[in-house]
């Protein structure tokens, strides 16, 4: 299996914890990532808020380019990259002026975008293409006794929910039973994480990440399992906020799905971007799985 990889600004930078563990995680399973070349920022939902013309220029520019490369699946971890990519192909699918607009843009440097590529996110190809049953044969440390709360954001199922539920997702939950863990019902699993009113608006931005994390608590969670370089830098990093407005911190690490299953799969921990966190993740494996037909060393 093999796929164009657009990993976007935040894999190369806030959330560079995400593409450390993802691309480990798919060449374990034999899933081949060609990233884009020369690709640029989708410019996120920021730009097309400002202007959709530019914005879905921007972002079309990528699709002409996985096209150009032969890479007409997509892959686009970022939530907001994902969600930005699609909106343009639906664009450009629903209202010709904007594709004249996108086709007269691309022209100038010698582009041109048919719309046959498609964007895919991690979670569709795991379940859809890699399956579970594939992923379960890999796991050599279950994540037993693991209770996690998955955590999907707001963008890889809206507006456009191509692979999932757009209210009640599942996929992850699946993804994570298969590596052992318990998934923890969490009601809150497509509830907005703030996004940038953090930065913008801090009380705001704040109180939305404490209803968040202190759900997962009530509900027993150890950790959140999030798809979202933003999500995951909002959980994570305003705890000394959250206990100057609240008087709590509620202290639960915030990881990447792609994180742990590379813990599942025993993957080197140095090499899953663990110690990126601002709130540590603690926990003791059980011992490693012997698969049929090997041996297993246990320290």
């Amino acid at each position: 299996m093999k796929y164009s990889y657009f990993p976007g600004c935040s894999l190369k930078g806030l959330g560079r914890a995400y593409e450390e563990s993802l691309l480990p995680v798919m060449k374990h399973l034999g899933v081949e990532l060609q990233e884009l070349n020369d690709w640029n920022c989708c410019g996120a939902t920021a730009y097309m808020a400002v202007d959709e013309g530019k914005a879905c220029v921007l972002a079309a520019r990528n699709l002409a380019l996985a096209e150009q490369n032969g890479g007409h699946q997509l892959l686009a971890p970022c939530s907001a990259c994902y969600m930005v990519l699609n909106k343009t192909q639906h664009y450009c699918q629903d209202y010709p002026q904007m594709k004249e607009t996108v086709d007269r843009a691309l022209a100038s440097v010698n582009l041109k975008y048919s719309g046959h590529s498609t964007v895919r996110h991690p979670l569709d190809v795991l379940i859809n293409d890699v399956g579970l049953e594939a992923i379960r044969q890999k796991v050599v440390r279950p994540l037993k006794g693991l209770k996690i709360a998955p955590y999907y954001g707001c963008q890889i199922v809206r507006p456009y929910a191509t692979f999932d539920d757009q209210f009640n997702p599942v996929t992850m939950d699946k993804l994570l039973q298969a590596l052992g863990a318990e998934v923890v019902r969490y009601p809150l699993k497509t509830k907005c994480c703030g996004g940038s009113l953090t930065g913008t608006l801090p009380d705001a931005g704040i109180r939305m990440v404490y209803i968040l994390l202190n759900e997962a608590r009530k509900r027993g969670a150890d950790c959140l399992a999030t798809v979202c370089p933003l999500c995951q830098f909002n959980l994570d990093g305003y705890h000394a906020q959250l206990r100057s407005q609240y008087g709590d911190a509620v202290l639960i690490p915030t990881l990447y799905f792609s994180q742990l299953m590379g813990l599942a799969f025993g993957l080197p921990e140095e090499e899953l971007g663990l110690k990126r966190a601002a709130i540590p993740f603690r926990w003791r494996p059980a011992a490693p799985v012997a698969k049929a037909g090997a041996s297993v060393a246990v320290a």
